[in-house]
């Protein structure tokens, strides 16, 4: 028997740093290429194996300033008090428009704002099996210093405490099983659920 195909719907998938957002869409990139998946602009420097289109298109602060004047972005966002983040609004408005399931990785900040531009949206929360599990992938990505490993954890904490503002809650355990529960998602056309 086949997989339903993915409906055409956004989802919105926002969780605590280190939580393995990313990941979790990479996976969904690798396995489901029906899904499309946002592709978000920062203003920080690539990490150690990101590619620019794929992971996110990194751009100047003067583009971004232009793409913030233009209304050009869905959401964006000032991130661990450094660095900006923002979805483009064409492509995504092009994708839903054309029929396509698509999928926006995001932070917390962004989260709200899709909520209020795109109500129809479903908010997906993807959370840490525990905290200290959470520390623990934070650790050891290395790619933080121990302060910048201590303010990201302060904010995990905040974020963590936003789950009950979303639809749908997805615990990362294993990188495969959250991937395919975002992607039943798509496929079962789950709305949001009442509060």
């Amino acid at each position: 028997m086949s997989e339903a195909p993915a409906r055409s719907r956004l989802i919105v998938l926002a969780g605590p740093t280190a939580v393995g957002k990313g990941t979790v869409a990479a996976c969904v990139r690798d396995q489901h290429p029906d899904i499309w998946i946002s592709v978000s602009v920062t203003t920080r420097p690539a990490r150690p194996g990101e590619i620019d289109g794929v992971h996110y298109h990194f751009i100047s602060d003067e583009e971004f300033d232009r793409l913030v004047a233009e209304d050009g972005l869905l959401e964006w966002a000032v991130v661990h008090s450094a660095a900006r983040y923002g979805t483009p609004r064409a492509p995504v408005e092009e994708h839903l428009a054309a029929g396509r399931p698509a999928l926006l990785e995001i932070d917390l900040q962004g989260a709200r704002q899709v909520r209020k531009t795109m109500p129809e949206a479903l908010m997906c929360f993807l959370a840490p099996p525990s905290f200290e599990e959470l520390e623990r992938r934070l650790v050891g990505r290395g790619t933080e210093g121990p302060e910048e490993r201590e303010r990201r954890l302060r904010t995990a904490r905040t974020e963590l405490a936003a789950e009950s503002e979303f639809d749908v809650t997805i615990v990362n355990t294993d990188v495969q099983t959250a991937c395919d529960e975002l992607v039943d998602l798509f496929r079962s056309g789950t709305s949001r659920v009442s509060s």
